[in-house]
C-alpha cells in the first residue's frame, strides 16, 4: 500500500508544480488554492508512504516522480525545450528512481 500512496503523492506534486507555474506567483486564486490543496494532499500521502518505506527511498523516489513528470508536463502542456540533455537528465533521473526501488 506504500507504493501506491507514494505514487499517488508523486502525481500530486506533479499536479501542484503546474498550478504553481499556472499561478503566477500566487497572484492569481483558482491556481493558488489548487497548489495549495494538492500539497497538502501530496505531503500526507507522502507522510503515509513513509510508515513504512525507508526515507531516502520515499524521498528519492517521491521527487523523482514530480521532477520527470513536471519536466514531461512543461514540454507536453506548456511547450518547454526538449532536448537531447534535458531528455537524458529525464532518463537519468528515471533509471534512478528505478534502481532505488529494486533495492528496496
Amino acid at each position: 500500500m506504500a507504493w501506491i500512496y507514494l505514487g499517488f503523492a508523486g502525481l500530486l506534486e506533479i499536479i501542484w508544480a503546474f498550478y504553481m507555474k499556472k499561478s503566477e506567483g500566487f497572484s492569481l486564486i483558482a491556481p493558488s488554492v489548487v497548489t495549495i490543496v494538492t500539497m497538502i494532499g501530496s505531503f500526507a500521502l507522502l507522510s503515509a508512504a513513509m510508515r513504512s518505506l525507508p526515507l531516502g527511498t520515499a524521498y528519492t523516489v517521491w521527487t523523482g516522480i514530480g521532477a520527470v513528470g513536471a519536466f514531461t508536463v512543461g514540454i507536453v502542456v506548456l511547450g518547454e525545450a526538449a532536448s537531447l540533455s534535458r531528455l537524458l537528465a529525464a532518463a537519468l533521473i528515471v533509471s534512478g528512481i528505478v534502481i532505488m526501488k529494486l533495492s528496496s
